[in-house]
């Protein structure tokens, strides 16, 4: 079992890494976006170095880069109000947490399903994105692996919380 949570592991840290530089690929487009059109208002329309696509790269952008996050976070980042917490015994929080990270594990099985049945859906109709004309099922199938990643993860965490709070006395 532990190969198989190491590999996991490091899938996520790679999708994390991929997700800080579609974060930094999403800024260079708004910048050169925005520097773009601002030369194209100061010379009246004489130099024109627009370009189409700029929303549907960040948008995209945004939607991978939360779900490429995601499943590398979802062991370390949860927030713990001491309020509720502090009195308990560290084998009851290990067990809440194993509980909560489950939860986050059916969450991402009930998204790959959906991004699974859609990229199925849009592949019989060759649907694209407005734009760029990037096929959606492309969009759906990265979607539907981030999520699917996400379950994997977060069940697999979420055994190892619960293994630790069964074993504490």
């Amino acid at each position: 079992m532990r190969p198989i949570m190491e590999a996991v592991r490091r899938l996520a840290l790679g999708m994390h890494v991929l997700s800080g530089m579609l974060l930094i690929g999403m800024m260079v487009t708004v910048l050169l976006d925005v520097i773009s059109r601002a030369m194209f208002g100061a010379s009246g329309g004489r130099i024109d170095f627009t370009f189409q696509g700029g929303v549907e790269i960040v948008s995209y952008g945004l939607l991978f880069m939360v779900l490429f996050t995601l499943p590398y976070s979802v062991s370390r980042s949860q927030v713990i109000v001491d309020l509720f917490t502090d009195e308990m015994s560290e084998r009851l929080k290990a067990l809440l947490a194993g509980i909560y990270t489950f939860g986050f594990g059916l969450l991402g099985i009930g998204m790959a399903v959906r991004f699974f049945e859609a990229a199925g859906r849009v592949a019989e109709t060759g649907e694209t994105t407005q734009d760029l004309l990037i096929p959606m099922t492309f969009i759906y199938g990265a979607t539907a692996f981030a999520t699917s990643v996400l379950a994997l993860r977060g069940i697999l965490v979420a055994l190892r919380q619960l293994q630790e709070g069964w074993g504490r006395p």
